[in-house]
Parts: structure tokens; C-alpha cells; sequence
């Protein structure tokens, strides 16, 4: 494209603009003309004369530039929310000093210095704060009109800081003072009641201004907030080439996330674990074990804590010597404390012995072990047998042999002729034998000595045994 032809395409562009401002410009003439309230409210007396100038610039949005309205909003939100977060992290920083009511003695004087360092990084620096920042805006001068936008000056900034920060440190201050001198038992002083009056009504003023600016701000767009709209500041984007794109990448992946862990948390406690964890665990460990026996070692089944002696519960010197994994550790800890492995805190209390291995442990860290593995088996720290049952230990003291206790002791003769003396016992369980003779009782008496003949017999046929052996 040639110069010649670049300066008239630039003529036709400006043509069109004042065409489109000279239409806008009569079609407000227009309406100003059309309207008759419009005239008669001009003919009032000077205050009440510019009530319609007001109102039209309140209800008209011509060459207002509004920004997005919930962009604007959103950016306030998220600064209240930067600073409660600030403060909560100060708050839990200072509750180790001075017994923890620093945060709540000077919070009025935190906030202050939250706001002062906030509004230097934001405002006064980058002309935005951090929420507007977020959102692609900026502050500006409402009063220079034109298509390009310009940063407010210092006063504005000034004005703007110190109603932000030492203004609402100051009114704090004075509610807070009010409240010290009211304690509600006695009657306030007249002068107290009044500035709580005054203080009050000033109260109930601003909340009203504010209503009303928040609600213009609805239908303009332009001052989000009372003191935006004194200053004349208002946040719009810092170029119009910028389209505003709302990004839900962070929702969804935040969305993605949530249904994920909930669906883990449902489905973990199904698949058990646990279980496949434990069962990954005790196949390395065998499988480490037979990797570091050699060929020629004894096959002999042998635990990692079979060295230590019998009254040491090896459960208990395992959780207390947790850093010393091989026998030759644990032997070097023992040689430098004395040469005894273990101590008074891992001997065995309340002792049971494993099924079938019969190696002792203390009930509740044996029963524990039992326990977590859910009837799995666990394998003993002394032999390496996988244990599943316990019981109480007997202390090494031989149990008789138990009796059945469906057991019935009956006598049957093969001829009724036959002599009291020849008696032949049985248990009664085979229905041909009681067929075959009478039944006949037997004294209780006669069945005890019986019962000690046999067992005399028995312990003499032992004795005979061990002596042919040896």
C-alpha cells in the first residue's frame, strides 16, 4: 500500500468516527428536546435545575467505556480475601509470643501495616491491586476523557492510601475506643453517648452513600466503589485490543482432581491395600533372604532376631532398635552398653507362644502383629515361620494328656456264664459289640484304679523305651 493511499483510507476512518459522534450527539439533542419533564425541571431555581443533568447522566451510557461489572466486583472480592489470608498467616506466625495474644492486642496495628505494604506494591507502584490485576485492570483518571487512558496522579494515590489504610485504621480505633469506655454495667458520661450517637448516624450515612454509588455503579459501570467515585478513579483495562477471556483450565483441573480422590477414597478400601501392600513386602523380604543366603549355609529355618535371648521380646527390641537392621549392628550396640542385648523396657510381659512354631512374645505386641496382618500370617522375627494362632505360654510344665470328653467307659462280656473278674472295657462306639454281650457297669472306683494301672503301665513302658535307647 502507498502513502497516498494509507492518508485517504485514514480520512475515510476519521469521516466515519465524526459521522458516528455528530448521530450520537443529535439523538441526545433529540431526546433532551423531546423530553418535558426535562424543560419544566430547567425552569427551577439553580439547585434544583441540574437535577436533570444529573439524572441524565446517571441513566445515560453514552461514552461511559463501562468495564465488565463482575470483573470489577471479583477484583474487590479477591483483595479481601488476600488480605483475611495475610492476616491469618501473620496471626499464626505471632501466637508463640507473649503467651499468644500479640495477634489479638495489636490487630488493629497488623492490618494497618498489612494494608500499608499491600497498597505501596499494588496501588501506588503498578496502579492496580492484586485482585484487579488478576482480572486486566487497572486504575485510571475518569476525569481526562479520550481514547487513551491515564494513570491517576500522586494526589489521587495519596487520597487513596490514606482513606484505605490510615482511614480505616483510625475509625477502628476510635469504635474500639468507644467500646473500652462503654463497659454497659454503669451509665455513659453525656459526652460519650454523643459521640456514640454521632458515631453511629456517621455509620448509617456511609452504609447509605454506599448503597447508592454500589447501585449506579450497577447501571454505569464505571465507579466500583464511594471513594472510587469521589476520587474519580475508575479500573478499566489498560487496552482495548485485549479481549476478555474467562479461563476455566484451573476449575476443571481443580473439579478433575476432587472426583479422582473420591473415587480412590471409595475404591482403595475394595481393592484391600493393605493386603497387596503387605504381600509386596513379605515376598521382597523372602526374596532378598534367598538372594543373600549362599549355597552352602544350613537350610534351617532362621529369623532376623533369633540371637536374642529367650526372656527378650523380639517384637518389643525390634520397635525400640529400629536403625540397627543386621545381627552384626545389633551386636556392636550390645558390646559398647555391656554385652547385654537388651533391656528391662523389651522383656517379655504377660508372654504367649506362637502357633506352631512355639517361639514367646509379649500378648500385645504379638496379638498387634496378628491383627494387622487380617489372617494373612506373620512371619516370626526367631524361626521365620509364618505364624497365625497364639495361645498362653505353659512355662515348660508337661500338660496331661486330655480325655475325651464325649467319652463313655462301658464293659462287655462274651458269655453271661463268664466270672465277674473277666471284664473287658470299651468306648461303647462300635453297635456290633453291644450286640454281641450284656452290658455291664462298671464301679467308679474300679475305673479309677484302672485308669492309674494304665497310666503306671505307661510311664514304665516309657522309662524301658529311653533306656534301650540310650
Amino acid at each position: 500500500m502507498t502513502s497516498t493511499n494509507f492518508a485517504q483510507a485514514q480520512q475515510r476512518l476519521a469521516a466515519r468516527r465524526q459521522a458516528r459522534e455528530a448521530d450520537n450527539a443529535a439523538r441526545l439533542t433529540t431526546q433532551r428536546e423531546s423530553s418535558r419533564a426535562r424543560s419544566q425541571i430547567d425552569r427551577f431555581p439553580f439547585p434544583f435545575s441540574r437535577l436533570g443533568t444529573a439524572w441524565d447522566a446517571a441513566s445515560s451510557q453514552e461514552g461511559t467505556r463501562p468495564a465488565f461489572r463482575v470483573g470489577q466486583v471479583d477484583a474487590e472480592l479477591l483483595d479481601d480475601e488476600l488480605l483475611e489470608l495475610l492476616r491469618g498467616q501473620v496471626g499464626d506466625a505471632l501466637k508463640y509470643f507473649v503467651g499468644g495474644h500479640l495477634k489479638d492486642d495489636w490487630s488493629a496495628e497488623i492490618l494497618l501495616a498489612l494494608r500499608a505494604v499491600l497498597f505501596k506494591l499494588t496501588v501506588w507502584d503498578n496502579d492496580a491491586t492484586y485482585g484487579a490485576a488478576l482480572q486486566n485492570l487497572k486504575y485510571t483518571d475518569a476525569r481526562r476523557d479520550g481514547s487513551v487512558l491515564v494513570p491517576p496522579s500522586k494526589w489521587q494515590k495519596s487520597l487513596y492510601g490514606l482513606a484505605t489504610v490510615f482511614g480505616r485504621y483510625g475509625w477502628d480505633k476510635w469504635e474500639n475506643h468507644l467500646l473500652e469506655n462503654d463497659d454497659g454495667y454503669s451509665d455513659p458520661s453525656p459526652r460519650l453517648r454523643r459521640l456514640s450517637s454521632i458515631t453511629s448516624r456517621l455509620t448509617t450515612m456511609h452504609a447509605g452513600a454506599a448503597f447508592v454509588s454500589f447501585l449506579v455503579f450497577l447501571l454505569q459501570g464505571r465507579y466500583r466503589t464511594l471513594l472510587d467515585r469521589v476520587l474519580r478513579m475508575r479500573l478499566a483495562p489498560p487496552t482495548s485490543q485485549v479481549s476478555r477471556e474467562v479461563s476455566f483450565e484451573y476449575l476443571n483441573r481443580q473439579l478433575v482432581w476432587h472426583a479422582f480422590t473420591e473415587f480412590l477414597l471409595f475404591v482403595l478400601p475394595l481393592i484391600g491395600i493393605n493386603r497387596w501392600r503387605r504381600w509386596i513386602s513379605r515376598t521382597w523380604r523372602k526374596t532378598k533372604q534367598i538372594m543373600t543366603t549362599s549355597d552352602d549355609q544350613e537350610k534351617s529355618a532362621n529369623g532376623e532376631l533369633s540371637f536374642l535371648p529367650e526372656r527378650t521380646c523380639a517384637i518389643c527390641y525390634q520397635d525400640q532398635n529400629a536403625l540397627a537392621t543386621t545381627e552384626t549392628e545389633i551386636m556392636a550396640a550390645a558390646s559398647s552398653g555391656g554385652g547385654v542385648i537388651g533391656s528391662a523396657q523389651t522383656d517379655i510381659t504377660n508372654p504367649y507362644e506362637t502357633i506352631p512354631c512355639g517361639c514367646i512374645y509379649c500378648f500385645v505386641c504379638l496379638a498387634t502383629r496378628l491383627e494387622r496382618e487380617e489372617g494373612e500370617g506373620w512371619t516370626c522375627l526367631r524361626c521365620g515361620e509364618l505364624v497365625k494362632e497364639c495361645k498362653p505360654w505353659s512355662g515348660d510344665v508337661l500338660e496331661p494328656p486330655k480325655k475325651s470328653p464325649t467319652a463313655k467307659v462301658v464293659a462287655f462280656t462274651e458269655d453271661a456264664k463268664a466270672d465277674e473278674g473277666d471284664v473287658e472295657y470299651d468306648n461303647g462306639d462300635d453297635e456290633d459289640d453291644v450286640n454281641d454281650g450284656e452290658f455291664v457297669s462298671v464301679p467308679q472306683d474300679e475305673q479309677s484304679a484302672t485308669d492309674s494301672t494304665d497310666t503306671e503301665d505307661s510311664e514304665g513302658f516309657e522309662e524301658t523305651m529311653d533306656n534301650e535307647e540310650d
